[in-house]
C-alpha cells in the first residue's frame, strides 16, 4: 500500500488525482488531502509547506519519495501506465522532468494564497 499526500485545494493538483481515484491499482493507495487536513501529515517528518510545494509519496517499503520520484511510485501502482515511469526514469529525461517540476510546482506554490499561508504556520 502507499499513501499519496497532495494539495486538494489547487483544481490541477486535484484533477489529476481524481483522474487516478477513478482507476482501479495495483495495490491499495490511500489518498491524503493536506492542503484541507493537515494533522494528516502527522509522524511524516514532512511540514504541510513541504507537501504543499512538492508532491509527496511514502512507497510500500514505507520510504517517502518527493518530486518526480512521487509520481514514478504512483504510475507505477497503475497497469498501462508502467511505461511511462520506465521512459521518466531514464538518464536525461529523469533529470528534464525534474527541472521542469520543479520550475512548475515553485510557481504553483508562489500564486495559491494557502501554500503562502502554511509557510507563515511553519
Amino acid at each position: 500500500m502507499i499513501s499519496v499526500y497532495y494539495d486538494g485545494k489547487c483544481g490541477l493538483c486535484s484533477k489529476e488525482i481524481n483522474f487516478f481515484k477513478r482507476r482501479t491499482p495495483k495495490h491499495p493507495i490511500l489518498w491524503h488531502d493536506i492542503a484541507n487536513d493537515p494533522a494528516q501529515l502527522e509522524g511524516t517528518g514532512v511540514s504541510q509547506a513541504e507537501a504543499l510545494m512538492f508532491m509527496h509519496v511514502r512507497d510500500a517499503e514505507g520510504v517517502m519519495r518527493t518530486e518526480v520520484d512521487a509520481f514514478i511510485a504512483l504510475w507505477r501502482q497503475f497497469s498501462g501506465w508502467s511505461l511511462l515511469s520506465w521512459f521518466v526514469s531514464l538518464p536525461g529525461i529523469y533529470q528534464l522532468a525534474g527541472l521542469l517540476y520543479r520550475m512548475f510546482a515553485k510557481v504553483r506554490f508562489n500564486r495559491y494564497p494557502h501554500c503562502q499561508a502554511s509557510l507563515e504556520e511553519a
